[in-house]
């Protein structure tokens, strides 16, 4: 997949596009069916397939009041973009200048004089220009100038009826839910990190985690426990995974992420790493001391030995 970063990366000579424009937050399987069938459409006529994204949410400028949290950062969305194979991907800056374009001048810049598109396949309820004037109609009625065609993609529904969307996902995900977000995402919700220092009682109990830095890709699920993958070093390695301040310990004021990779040991400070959340484990809870922690930690990893697959403990 080629990335273009702005209007003027995209060559002269890139020839005609399919195109479908959004924000493609997570990536789920509601944008995997777009592209798939702007993928098919492109291949059917001998064309591009070109997704057009930003590098933020709109309205992270427009009304920062209301932005919810995205689920992936740029870099991951554009990777997980990757896997669904289009030929090229966009990502505009969102900013001011951006966003005054009226409608006309969006179509104009990107679909016709940059992409040179032949068809442009969006939502029914997709709206574009300053302050949303354009319409799925007024789309149409642009392409009937421009000479290209609109295509109306259906939205991608769960087996209850309920529209698939990224704030349905972050809804899952804020409630712990990981394993019915990984359903609509198509694969396990992953945040990424740099390992840090931490305060090393987990190394204390008998359980080393890698603790990820404040800054991490990617949204992070509610306070709790979990069976995770973390990869490491391009490794995959079985964890248990805690989210929170661990109330057993007291002056824990941050929120840690804290993954214990199970049957291995490592030093990677500093090092960027992945985790994957598989499923929900337990709540964040006070235990009277260390020595009832680690009693439940040890139960806590027996358990996601057997979500994983991972063959049980050989000595306590």
């Amino acid at each position: 997949m080629r990335i273009f970063t702005s209007l003027s990366d995209v060559p002269a000579d890139f020839g005609r596009s399919v195109v479908t424009i959004g924000k493609f937050d997570g990536v789920h399987e509601g944008h995997r069916a777009m592209v798939h069938r702007l993928r098919t459409t492109a291949a059917a006529r001998g064309l591009a397939s070109v997704v057009v994204t930003f590098d933020r949410n709109p309205l992270s400028l427009l009304r920062p009041e209301v932005c919810p949290e995205p689920l992936v950062s740029t870099e991951q969305k554009l990777d997980l973009l990757a896997a669904t194979d289009p030929d090229a991907t966009l990502v505009l800056t969102f900013d001011r200048s951006l966003a005054d374009e009226t409608p006309e001048e969006f179509v104009r810049a990107v679909l016709v004089e940059s992409l040179k598109a032949a068809v442009v396949l969006v939502g029914a309820d997709f709206r574009f220009g300053a302050k949303g004037a354009g319409s799925v109609e007024t789309l149409i009625e642009l392409g009937a100038a421009h000479g290209f065609e609109v295509l109306i993609v259906d939205d991608v529904t769960a087996v209850d009826g309920r529209r698939m969307s990224s704030s349905w996902i972050r809804e899952l995900l804020s409630e712990g839910r990981v394993a019915e977000a990984a359903r609509l995402l198509g694969a396990p919700h992953t945040i990424s990190g740099t390992v840090v220092h931490g305060h090393q009682r987990g190394r204390e109990l008998g359980y080393p985690t890698a603790n990820l830095s404040r800054e991490v890709d990617g949204f992070v699920p509610a306070d709790g426990v979990y069976a995770a993958w973390l990869t490491a070093r391009d490794i995959r390695y079985p964890a248990a995974v805690s989210i929170g301040n661990n109330p057993t310990f007291e002056g824990i004021v941050d929120r840690q992420i804290e993954a214990h990779a199970i049957d291995a040991a490592f030093d990677i400070y500093d090092e960027v790493v992945e985790v994957s959340f598989v499923e929900y484990i337990r709540g964040m809870r006070k235990f009277p001391g260390p020595d009832e922690l680690a009693v439940q930690m040890g139960a806590d990893e027996d358990q996601i030995r057997v979500i994983l697959g991972v063959p049980p403990k050989a000595h306590r």
